[in-house]
């Protein structure tokens, strides 16, 4: 290669980088922020507030049902206004409500927040994986790797929590209600990021997108569900009229598999945090706990593209609930401190890509006509899952054995996941 030909390619992939990079901030408020930040403050919010555990974890099945009713209706919004304008506007709502739950004291007051807050973030998600999957209209060859810097978005923001909430508690001392601090700042966060995602956001959407119902970037295990499902085109035969549903039963073990995901990973998700702090773990210790689970998931976004790739049947599905259900039980039986770590580093590194699976195996055995009915029963089922997840797993911490017993539980789930992901054959 002549070195005008480098020079000439390296400035055209750092700008689809930089893109990415800012598009990634959409992804770090809607879930790594807006979603699991709450984990953090839910032990402090629930000794001043005299919250039940199941009052606690009905908060985020409260967030739960908010993200569906978005992912929903989302579609439609991109629709009509545009994915930019739809980001833009929901990454504006998630800085306010970020900042609103910091006033609010009522619990269904802070119910309707949290509700609130699960709308926007789908459709900043959903917005921002569809954007991100147009840069791979641009470059081709490296659209796996821009989609996996987008999602690797979700840990940078789960770092971010990280780091601010511990310092925003740590500043407000023994003052009453001293976690009203820690939700302002994170409020400003979401607002820091939506101004430096802002430019880059119009940029994208300029980019012309017909070119993905035509031919989608290589590497569809990057994709997440509701993502691909706001741009699949909708069936219709070559006469023009419907074709057929996909094969239902066929595929219900793996269904019913990533429904028990959804239940497993949100009790770990929003629980661990208080269960070392139950144990008395030192604010440090959780920071980094809380740190290594974010760079994890930010590492994740490739490691697992093989596998899936690999299997057109639930065996990606079944081994990755195995491996959670493993990082889930660790932190519930094992209170030596570098074992929990190591749960915390698993988890991260498994979880989103548990979303990619159920992707590649719709497109590994359904034809593309089917693939917005097949992700979209995916992204039912899943939801269901964490709305059920939270709330039983804080039922169970407020009975004997606690939180460990709910984490249990939750590993439970996963584990007959995973059992009936095995099930799951490839389609004909």
């Amino acid at each position: 290669m002549s070195p005008s030909s480098h020079g000439s390619a390296s400035p055209a992939l750092w700008s689809g980088l930089i893109l990415a990079l800012a598009l990634s901030l959409a992804a770090a408020v809607s879930l790594g922020i807006t979603r699991f930040a709450y984990a953090l403050l839910l032990p402090p919010m629930r000794a001043d507030l005299g919250w039940s555990y199941l009052l606690a974890g009905a908060m985020n099945t409260a967030n739960a049902v908010g993200y569906l009713m978005g992912a929903l209706s989302v579609p439609a919004l991109m629709r009509r206004f545009g994915p930019a304008a739809v980001l833009q506007t929901g990454m504006v709502l998630a800085a306010l409500l970020m900042l609103a739950a910091g006033w609010l004291r009522l619990d269904w007051a802070l119910l309707g927040q949290r509700v609130l807050a699960g709308v926007v973030s789908a459709w900043v998600f959903v917005a921002g994986g569809l954007l991100a999957a147009r840069l791979g209209t641009r470059w081709r060859a490296q659209a796996g790797l821009l989609l996996g810097v987008y999602y690797g978005g979700v840990g940078s923001g789960i770092v971010l929590s990280a780091l601010v909430v511990p310092a925003a508690l740590g500043a407000a001392g023994e003052r009453p209600q001293g976690w009203s601090s820690a939700w302002w700042a994170l409020g400003g966060l979401c607002g820091l990021a939506t101004l430096a995602a802002w430019r880059a956001v119009r940029t994208v959407e300029t980019i012309d997108a017909s070119a993905l119902a035509v031919s989608p970037p290589r590497e569809p295990t990057s994709l997440g569900m509701a993502e691909r499902a706001a741009h699949v085109p909708p069936a219709a035969s070559a006469t023009g009229g419907p074709l057929a549903a996909p094969p239902w039963r066929a595929f219900a073990p793996a269904l019913l598999a990533y429904a028990l995901f959804g239940v497993g990973y949100i009790g770990y998700m929003t629980f661990v945090i208080a269960l070392l702090r139950e144990r008395g773990a030192a604010a440090n210790d959780i920071t980094f706990f809380y740190t290594a689970l974010g760079l994890a998931v930010m590492a994740s976004s490739r490691l697992w593209a093989r596998l899936l790739d690999r299997h057109r049947d639930g065996q990606p599905l079944a081994r990755l609930n195995a491996l959670l259900a493993l990082a889930t039980a660790l932190p519930a039986f094992v209170q030596v401190w570098p074992v929990v770590l190591a749960s915390g580093v698993l988890f991260g590194g498994v979880f989103l890509s548990v979303v990619a699976s159920t992707t590649a195996w719709v497109r590994h055995n359904l034809p593309p006509s089917q693939w917005a009915s097949g992700i979209s029963a995916f992204t039912i089922v899943f939801a269901v899952g964490q709305i059920v997840g939270p709330t039983m797993v804080g039922w169970i911490g407020d009975g004997p054995g606690g939180l460990e017993r709910g984490l249990a539980w939750s590993a439970a789930a996963l584990a007959l996941g995973a059992a009936v992901a095995l099930r799951q054959r490839a389609l004909a």
